[in-house]
């Protein structure tokens, strides 16, 4: 018999179990924290009529799958630990650990299905839990690893650089998983099998794991993937280091099917070639991206705005996060766009949304990482530098 997870759940109310496998021997004040945290939040930028406040606390908060029914929302990390947030109105009413006895993996990835099944995506592993939010808590019994260890990427390529996975369940009822490859730029000893495999790309399967195929090559690392309402699937890419503060752009590319390559190692981001394979002649029929976003910014999680709380100009654009740069003598990024696209639903002008959390002195109060939409229209954010996530809501003044 297929070994199943066993689940534990912990209240994280006063954070001491949150912070004890971090390592930490001092829970931090959750007043402090949340003083802190408003006080930071006081000086973020929106456009008029926008307001952010603390919905939760959830240490190295990643990656957000906000439950139909409105009963739980699912949080990833990059740590060993996943979060389950009973909703409120305006701020969560708690927070649980979600947590196997055998250790989790960066158990990064987070998405529901039409019919309620959670999918949880570690570095190297896939767990389903049916029925989620009604029964999360008795997920020790129902979950069912659907990938195994060791089978998602090959055991040999395992490595923290680039394995924070991402996922989203589409239109076709199937389970789509991006995999960044662990290189800066791939080597070309390691093409073919990541061709074959879909590391440094997208692989799609059916909810039990099965029928897993490649969507898409030729990516650096993707951390943020969403369908628009034609089917079509739009992700982000980090793009390559160290060549320089300017170039290459970061990416939003969009995927109209199956079988599509998007550039990488050939171009380092947008069409600017990487050193590396600047006299080699790039495959036919790569696709380049929808958006160029400011280059080091490191786009992560974006969603389709489809709400009615905010005003008419922001339906149909696109929500992104901005973690913030690490590889720029003066840091860009941290904080949330907005992307605005064209008539026809391609290409688009982006824009800051909310900013503030760069000091722009070399210092980040917060990093982005994030966003989902709630039924109210409001958006939640998440920030793994505070361990927190933000609301975003609107009145018309």
């Amino acid at each position: 018999m297929r070994k199943l997870f066993r689940l534990a759940l912990v209240s994280i109310g006063a954070a001491t179990a949150v912070y004890a496998f971090a390592g930490r021997t001092r829970a931090p004040d959750p007043a402090v924290q949340r003083r802190e945290i408003e006080a930071t939040l006081a000086r973020i930028k929106l456009p008029p009529g926008f307001s952010i406040s603390l919905y939760a606390l959830a240490p190295n908060a990643r990656t957000l799958a906000i439950g139909r029914e409105g009963k739980a929302i699912f949080v990833g990390t990059d740590e060993k630990r996943a979060y389950v947030i009973t909703p409120g109105k305006d701020s969560a009413k708690s927070v649980d650990i979600l947590s196997p006895s055998e250790s989790l993996v960066m158990p990064h990835g987070v998405c529901l299905s039409d019919d309620g099944a959670l999918f949880l995506v570690e570095r190297n592993r896939v767990t389903r839990i049916d029925d989620a939010e009604n029964r999360w808590r008795e997920a020790g019994s129902i979950a069912k690893i659907i990938v195994k260890a060791g089978d998602l990427i090959p055991r040999s390529e395992e490595s923290r650089g680039h394995a924070a996975r991402v996922c989203k369940v589409g239109p076709d009822g199937k389970v789509y998983i991006a995999l960044g490859q662990p290189h800066n730029v791939a080597p070309r000893d390691r093409l073919a099998l990541y061709d074959r495999t879909g590391m440094g790309g997208i692989v799609r399967m059916n909810a039990d794991g099965s029928g897993r195929e490649v969507f898409a090559t030729g990516l650096r690392n993707s951390v943020g993937l969403a369908f628009d309402r034609q089917g079509r699937l739009w992700f982000t890419d980090n793009q390559v280091d160290g060549m320089g503060d300017d170039i290459p752009p970061g990416e939003i590319n969009r995927a109209d099917g199956p079988g599509f390559s998007f550039g990488f190692p050939w171009y380092g981001g947008g069409h600017v070639r990487t050193h590396e394979y600047a006299k080699d002649a790039p495959p036919e029929g790569l696709v380049f991206p929808q958006v160029e976003e400011a280059a080091h910014a490191a786009d992560l999680g974006l969603t389709f705005y489809r709400g009615d709380m905010f005003p008419s100009e922001y339906c149909g654009g696109i929500f992104s996060a901005q973690h913030g740069s690490w590889d720029r003598s003066a840091p860009i990024g941290a904080r949330l766009m907005f992307t605005k696209l064209g008539p026809n639903g391609d290409g688009g002008v982006t824009t800051p949304f909310a900013e503030g959390w760069n000091t722009g002195q070399g210092a980040y109060l917060g990093r982005p990482v994030d966003v989902a939409e709630l039924a109210d229209g409001s958006l939640l954010v998440t920030d793994d530098q505070n361990g927190a996530i933000y609301r975003i809501s609107y009145r018309a003044k």
